[in-house]
């Protein structure tokens, strides 16, 4: 799977774009916990006040405050007010320097709150000073010796040293909120304002999330589908480079699965790895990190979540992995029974053995399909124990932060926000479960992906080839040939040795199995000979190039094939630029342009796919008219005179004779009639040449021959083709 990544080089660009679309998308996830923890603590609970820092203060509340500064936070406190009238105005200073300001008046701020109730700690304060009950205790300080001011003062404030944080910070929030009320601020306004202001930076944070996370959906879709594509061109082009040794070795039932069914297997990980598997980790070290910096005392609560979490996962893989492995082989046998009863449907039809053909794709099908539900019922086990454990962990959180609350260590909206960021980081591990289901098949299917790109064709150009010899054009000599099929242990050809020249018709012949395919298949490599060599213009094939060679071959195999189009593109399959004259010629000389032109649309009727809509002998006579349409310097008909009848067949070879007068002419057949004329007839028996010369010539010569010619044609028949 990982070699396959290489592949992605060409959407480096928008990878990299996804890739900070996501950390915005995260950013702004994790920003929204802590604006809906502002809401309820700051906005509801402190009426919109943030903190200790008032925008202004009344001089006299300043005076009071005073008192409780040091000469350093007094000369801080200074510099960042400005005094108007009778009111202190905050500058415009950054948030270090509020944040500084905060420790300076928090406690203060409680201190002067505490002198002005009456609670029964204030009442002991004044006895132990020996004031009066009505006394102001704010007034009194401030008129002490600056000795027993300080003293008092700072006596005061140990009394907040072991106080929470919160604790502190809510009160300087109810001091502040007394001191705005005698300023005659509206609080109803300030607290408005900032929930709206919070809540449209929230908005804008989600408008945010939906356009980062509609751009990553549209180029993760873009980078899969280019990645697939560019995936399936390489395995299309590997596969078409194959030679018939490799289709033997990767059936083509699996051929298909691998270029269909892996690669969007892949492609669909690819997609989900960009949308979630590079975002989960980035949302989930963010929460992480969220977490501490909310409340460490419960971090121990995501510890417990994660480690259920990879006990489930774990659990599930163990069972389901196996399973994994063997669906795409499951497939790859389901597609191979169906092509084998598509394609033989008439073979079966003749037989009757349609229940057995049934029987036998349900067998594969229900054993595809068990192996499925399996997966998918483990599977599903996942995400109600996922659920379990959110809800638990959510339980869990509210329950100890419950008693933070309570102690004043942690507020309504810190725990809102934990709760939040909590089930971030669980979703994150969920995302990458939901993921890590789709690995273990995405990962089979890449290495049988890879399996083909890997594979080296047995048949290839050599690094430096040569040109024909001018002097040779349209000779194939075969020279001591000698072939067996790769991991056969006999020879299927052996010590073959012959010559077809140019301008004259060499026929093969022989019994059934005798080699004669195989044979005219070496000449345009198909395969390649085991010894020896085949020339083809005086040159050695395997040292030509491919492309030239097949050029010069005009190949007319044993069974036509034809492809879906018209009765025109198939004629031009082999030469393009060929005019209609050249067209409508090579018809008339396959003997097929009289059912063309009985077709509505002749030559630009249509034919099916696998040419099932023209009949065996229209479609070997389309074949033939195809070759000669490309006029090539070598023709080779394997067999291809069978589906015709003998008055077809006489003409047919007779106006091909006019045709490829100047061209070489190879042709297997299996009725001595098709070859009664030909310059020269191999014969093969069991691989071997046991005759060579011309229909006369064989039938005084070659015992096989002769046999052959007698169970086919009577002694006159022979007679007169001897003449």
């Amino acid at each position: 799977m990982i070699k396959l990544l290489k592949y992605l080089k060409k959407s480096a660009a928008m990878i990299v774009l996804i890739v900070l679309l996501l950390f915005l998308q995260a950013y702004c996830d994790l920003s929204l916990p802590s604006y809906t923890s502002d809401i309820v603590d700051v906005g509801i609970q402190q009426g919109g006040i943030e903190n200790a820092v008032a925008t202004q203060l009344r001089s006299g509340t300043m005076k009071a405050l005073a008192m409780f500064f040091t000469p350093e936070q007094k000369t801080i406190v200074e510099q960042s007010y400005e005094k108007q009238g009778n009111m202190w105005v905050l500058k415009e200073i950054d948030d270090t320097a509020k944040e500084n300001l905060d420790e300076i008046f928090a406690k203060p701020m409680n201190a002067l709150l505490f002198l002005s109730t009456d609670s029964q700690q204030a009442q002991q304060v004044k006895k132990q000073l020996a004031i009066g009950e009505n006394e102001n205790l704010t007034d009194y300080i401030q008129n002490l010796p600056q000795k027993e001011k300080t003293a008092v003062t700072e006596h005061l404030l140990e009394q907040f040293e072991n106080q929470p944080d919160s604790v502190i910070q809510q009160s300087a929030v109810a001091f502040l909120r007394d001191e705005y009320t005698r300023q005659g601020v509206d609080l109803a306004q300030l607290q408005t304002q900032y929930i709206l202001k919070s809540g449209g930076k929230m908005l804008l944070f989600a408008l945010l999330i939906m356009a980062a996370s509609i751009g990553v959906t549209f180029l993760s879709c873009r980078v899969a589908a280019a990645f697939g594509r560019d995936i399936r061109q390489k395995v299309f082009t590997k596969v078409i480079d194959f030679s018939s040794a490799e289709f033997d070795r990767f059936s083509t039932a699996s051929l298909i699965t691998r270029s269909t069914n892996d690669i969007q297997q892949v492609q669909m990980l690819m997609m989900m790895i960009f949308r979630i598997v590079l975002y989960a980790p980035i949302l989930g070290i963010g929460g992480i990190m969220m977490v501490l910096h909310t409340n460490t005392s419960m971090a121990w609560i995501i510890a417990v979540a994660v480690a259920l979490i990879l006990c489930v996962v774990g659990t599930l893989f163990t069972v389901a992995m196996p399973k994994f492995k063997a669906l795409q082989k499951l497939i790859d046998k389901l597609n191979l029974i169906t092509r084998e009863i598509l394609t033989g449907i008439m073979v079966i039809r003749a037989f009757s053995t349609e229940k057995h053909e049934e029987e036998r794709f349900e067998y594969s099908n229900k054993i595809l399909t068990k192996t499925n539900l399996f997966v998918n019922r483990a599977m599903t086990f996942m995400m109600p124990a996922m659920m379990l454990i959110m809800n638990g962990i959510s339980v869990l959180i509210v329950y100890k932060g419950g008693y933070s609350i309570d102690s004043g260590a942690m507020q309504v909206g810190d725990l809102m926000a934990f709760i939040q960021y909590t089930m971030m980081i669980i979703m994150s591990f969920l995302m990458l479960t939901i993921i890590s289901i789709m690995i273990p098949r995405a990962s089979v299917s890449g290495a049988r992906i890879n399996e083909i790109l890997e594979t080296e064709a047995t048949i290839t150009d050599k690094e430096h080839t040569k040109m024909p010899l001018a002097e040779k054009v349209g000779v194939v000599t075969f020279e001591d040939v000698s072939f067996s099929y790769p991991d056969a242990e006999e020879r299927v050809l052996s010590h073959i040795t012959f010559t077809a020249e140019k301008g004259k018709t060499t026929a093969i012949i022989g019994s059934t199995g005798s080699g004669k395919s195989t044979l005219v298949n070496l000449i345009p490599r198909f395969f390649d000979v085991t010894e020896g060599a085949i020339t083809v213009d005086g040159v050695d094939v395997r040292e030509l190039p491919q492309k030239l060679l097949r050029e010069k071959i005009g190949y007319v195999p044993q069974k036509g094939v034809l492809f879906s189009g018209t009765i025109d593109s198939n004629l031009r399959y082999g030469n393009q630029q060929a005019s209609e004259e050249e067209i409508q010629k090579a018809a008339e000389i396959a003997q097929a342009i009289d059912f063309i032109q009985e077709k509505e649309d002749g030559f630009d009727s249509a034919i099916a796919q696998g040419g099932t809509n023209v009949s065996g002998g229209q479609k070997q006579r389309l074949s033939i008219a195809r070759a000669i349409a490309k006029n090539p310097e070598i023709y080779i008909f394997d067999d291809s005179f069978s589906a015709l009848d003998y008055k077809t067949d006489v003409v047919l070879r007779r106006a091909l004779k006019t045709h490829t007068k100047d061209a070489t002419t190879i042709i297997v057949a299996q009725r001595i009639s098709t070859i009664l004329h030909a310059d020269q007839i191999i014969v093969l028996d069991e691989g071997h040449i046991v005759g060579k010369g011309t229909h006369k010539e064989l039938l005084s010569d070659c015992e096989v021959y002769k046999q052959i010619a007698l169970s086919q044609l009577s002694e006159k028949e022979l007679n007169d083709g001897k003449e």
